[in-house]
């Protein structure tokens, strides 16, 4: 039993040094230029990258997980958020919540408020290819409030999802989302819309 009681104290005690090494992130984020809220938390090294001219603005209270035991469901790298062209924007809203989410945007990425984002999640408004003749041009991306984007989704260019949805685990967006649905599969389509009742 106390052998039990040490292994998860001491666990608790690692992932609390991991949150406070977090500060590193804060400066990291300052270094590049990036507008950020107060209250953020970090657990492992989280990656930042701002092209000239761009804009990354993240809100206040959000919290972002790049070791793989960051979380039970595993983690299989670390968040990455950068902008990859000159005046693309990307703006997180307050209270959300990350888990080894790569989100890249050439154009323009809008992240609501209360929003979850699953472990492995990708976010994107481009085919990442602008030399390649047969890559179309970035288009914007808005996800809105209080949406949950499970494991491993793949948000791609051009897609809006509407407040309160739920994406399910390896699904793959490519198409809009209306508000108060689940939706999942590849392509994602809705399978069912949520009652308040």
């Amino acid at each position: 039993m106390r052998y039990r009681n040490l292994s998860h104290s001491s666990d608790v005690l690692i992932r609390r040094l991991h949150f406070f090494y977090g500060n590193r992130n804060k400066l990291f984020a300052l270094w590049w230029g990036i507008r950020t809220g107060r209250r953020l938390s970090f657990d492992g090294k989280c990656y930042f990258k701002r092209y000239p001219g761009s804009e990354i603005t993240i809100g206040n209270n959000c919290q972002f997980l790049s070791r793989a035991f960051s979380n039970q469901i595993g983690i299989n790298r670390p968040c990455m958020i950068s902008t990859l062209a000159e005046e693309a924007i990307i703006e997180i809203g307050d209270n959300c919540g990350f888990s080894g989410t790569v989100i890249g945007a050439f154009k323009y990425i809008k992240i609501g408020k209360n929003v979850r984002s699953g472990a492995n999640v990708l976010i994107t408004d481009s085919d990442w290819h602008p030399e390649d003749s047969r890559s179309g041009s970035p288009r914007p991306v808005i996800i809105g409030e209080n949406v949950w984007l499970g494991g491993n989704s793949v948000v791609l260019k051009g897609v809006n999802i509407g407040e309160n949805a739920v994406i399910g685990a390896n699904s793959v967006v490519t198409k809009n989302i209306p508000a108060n649905v689940i939706a999942a599969g590849n392509p994602c389509k809705v399978i069912r819309i949520i009652s308040n009742k």
